[in-house]
Order: C-alpha cells, then structure tokens, then sequence
C-alpha cells in the first residue's frame, strides 16, 4: 500500500455515514487521528477553523455540527463531554489551522482537499484552495473522469484506447499527442503528463472528457473511428473557448512546460 493510500485509510476509517448518507467526522476521533493528546488544545484548533468558516460566509452551524455526549468517569459518575459531527470541509478548515510540525495534518490537508466530491464543495470553498489544493483536487476529477470515458468508448467499440485518447489531445492541444505534450514538458519515460499540468488545465481536459463521454452516449457511437472523432472534435471545441476567453489565457495553456510534483513526490 502506498503512502497515498494509507492516507486515505487513516481518514476513511473513522468516517461516518449518517440515515440520510451524509459523510462526518467526530471531533473526538480526529483528535486521535491528527495525534492531538489534550482535548483543550484540539478544540482551541476547532475554535480558528469556525472563525475561517464564518470568515468566509459560510454557515458555521452546518459544517461543525454540536454532538456533546455522556462519558462515564472512574467513580461512574457521568459528564457530558463536547464533540461534534465535522463536514469534509470543516475538517479541511481544521487541518489548515493545526500544528504545521505535525506530518499528519500535511496529509490531512492533502486528503480533504483532494477527496472532496465535487457536489460536495461550493465555488468559494474552491477558491479558497491553495493551487497546489485545487490541482490535487482536479487531478482526482479527471482520473476518476478517464476511468468513465473509458467505460464509455469501450461500449463504442474502442479497441485501441492510445489512439482515442490522442484524438482527443490532438484536438485540444492543435495536433499535439500525449508524447508530444509529455516531451514539451520535459518529462521523464511514462511520467504521467496529467501529474504534470496546473489546475486551469486540468479542469480543460476534464471539460474535454466529460462532454465526450456525453457525446458518446447521446449519439450511441458505435465504432472506434466515431469514437476518435468525436473526442477530437469536442477536444477543438474546449480549445476555441479557450481563445475566446482570452489570449493571455490561451497562451499561458497552450505552451505551458511547467513540471509539478506528483502528489507521492510532495510527501
């Protein structure tokens, strides 16, 4: 297991799911996670964390959900302990206002930024990520995107998947396959070039993957030369708006050479 993927366990394991299928964390359990001994201490975290939330205009009160709770203590007496039931965003808030030292809540940060579904987070929370925060997070759109293109063009008749995905590039990047736009970057043999891209273009090609699998399904293409072209026809298409939306825009997309760190290379 890598250490992206222990990352994920660590948080996943203490998620919960409410009646109506909504995730949370318990305050008290993060506490333990983020190794945070004192509860004092922690809560004086969650205290900065709601600031930043009310900060930005953002409904306290949903994302740090009050759960105080009996505990019995030695002699059996009970008290009522304080915790609460933390959105993703919420627990991202506190992860950005921990204890910097800690190499847990660089991987919290990581983890709920980048897990975070997109129906799960609001314009302004985006806006709010660092750029390294909103590339992790993109990144981890368009794979799960790739995943059902491929599902998709796969149902078309694709045989050669190489040879669809470039259609696709060639028609976003005006002629340019994934090995070209891999060599203008300067990467290494089998660096993946979408590892490799800032958060506008990441968010392009998710664009220029979502709206073919749309088309593939809408049009029920059945063979691997329509599947190609449409991927390349939709690819021109994300390309023009590109343009339109300005030249500085277009040419900061078009001939980016710009090498990011992977996520695993960041830890």
């Amino acid at each position: 297991m890598n250490e992206l993927d222990k990352t994920n366990k660590l948080f996943e394991d203490i998620k919960h799911v409410d009646e109506n299928s909504v995730e949370f964390w318990y305050a008290r359990e993060l506490q333990i996670v983020l190794n945070y001994k004192e509860w004092r201490k922690f809560d004086g975290v969650i205290e900065k964390a709601k600031t930043a939330c009310e900060n930005s205009d953002i409904n306290v009160f949903e994302h740090f959900v009050g759960a105080d709770k009996l505990s019995k203590r030695a002699n059996n007496a009970e008290v009522v302990i304080k915790d609460y039931k933390l959105s993703r965003y919420a627990c991202y808030l506190i992860a950005q206002n921990g204890d910097s030292r800690k190499n847990v809540i660089a991987l919290a940060q990581t983890y709920f930024a980048v897990q975070t579904r997109k129906q799960e987070i609001t314009e302004k929370e985006y806006t709010m990520l660092t750029e390294d925060e909103k590339r992790f997070y993109q990144r981890d759109l368009t794979r799960k995107g790739n995943y059902s293109l491929n599902q998709a063009a796969k149902k078309a008749g694709v045989k050669n998947f190489d040879k669809f995905h470039n259609s696709g590039y060639k028609g976003l990047y005006n002629g340019e396959t994934a090995d070209d736009i891999a060599k203008r970057k300067g990467l290494r043999y089998r660096e993946d070039i979408l590892d490799n891209m800032g958060s506008e273009e990441l968010a392009a090609n998710l664009f220029r993957i979502t709206q073919t699998e749309s088309r593939l399904k809408r049009d029920k293409i059945d063979t691997e030369k329509k599947a190609c072209d449409t991927h390349n026809k939709i690819g021109k298409i994300v390309r023009k708006a590109i343009k339109q939306a300005g030249r500085n825009h277009a040419r900061r997309f078009a001939y980016s050479t710009k090498k990011f760190k992977t996520i695993r290379e960041r830890k």
